[in-house]
């Protein structure tokens, strides 16, 4: 629980910030977590890529990893060296926003790592209405991979976890944004 703690201050530290925000899925709000600064400092990588892979366990049988570039990337990353060091390697991969169109004009980058049918779950940085991470598993569903869920850091609340479990896939986060504001 103390990496928990030490993570969640992190993350409100130097990821929250409140003012006017428009966010991906559309909306405004009056705060912002870019989880990016969490995940690129050395203590937050370590923390996430630790306890996502905890998270990762608790689904049976999950073979690969991935998420949406640029804010899952570090997810992945972390992860997958978390997975490596506890001697349970499992591969990550990487979805596009879009093909880069040229050179193999892929969708997912990995796919080397990986095979038809494997078990998957999708890793988020922070989760609002669920449409970045529903995108995710269809492009992911559509190379070949069986998605049983999501793993997000944070969960704004603000309906993703129940679109995504409409779906009929798993969703879990390590935070919600009570967690952050709760801390003192």
């Amino acid at each position: 629980m103390e990496e928990d703690r030490r993570l969640l201050r992190i993350l409100k530290d130097i990821s929250y910030e409140e003012g006017d925000f428009l966010l991906a899925s559309g909306k405004r709000s009056t705060f912002f977590i870019d989880c990016k600064e969490t995940t690129l400092n050395p203590e937050g990588m370590y923390l996430v890529g630790h306890l996502m892979y905890q998270r990762v366990l608790r689904v049976p049988g999950i073979e690969a990893v991935g998420g949406v570039s640029i804010g899952g990337d570090p997810l992945v990353c972390s992860t997958v060296i978390a997975s490596y060091a506890l001697r349970a390697p499992i591969p990550g991969f990487f979805i596009r926003k879009e093909p880069k169109g040229h050179g193999t004009n892929v969708w997912i980058e990995g796919t080397k790592n990986l095979r038809k049918g494997m078990n998957a779950l999708i890793l988020e940085d922070v989760v609002t209405t669920g449409g970045s991470s529903l995108k995710a598993i269809e492009l992911t569903e559509r190379e070949g991979l069986n998605v049983k869920g999501v793993i997000a850091l944070l969960d704004r609340l603000e309906g993703g976890k129940e679109a995504i479990e409409g779906k009929g896939y798993l969703f879990s986060s390590l935070f919600t944004i009570d967690n952050l504001r709760q801390l003192a």
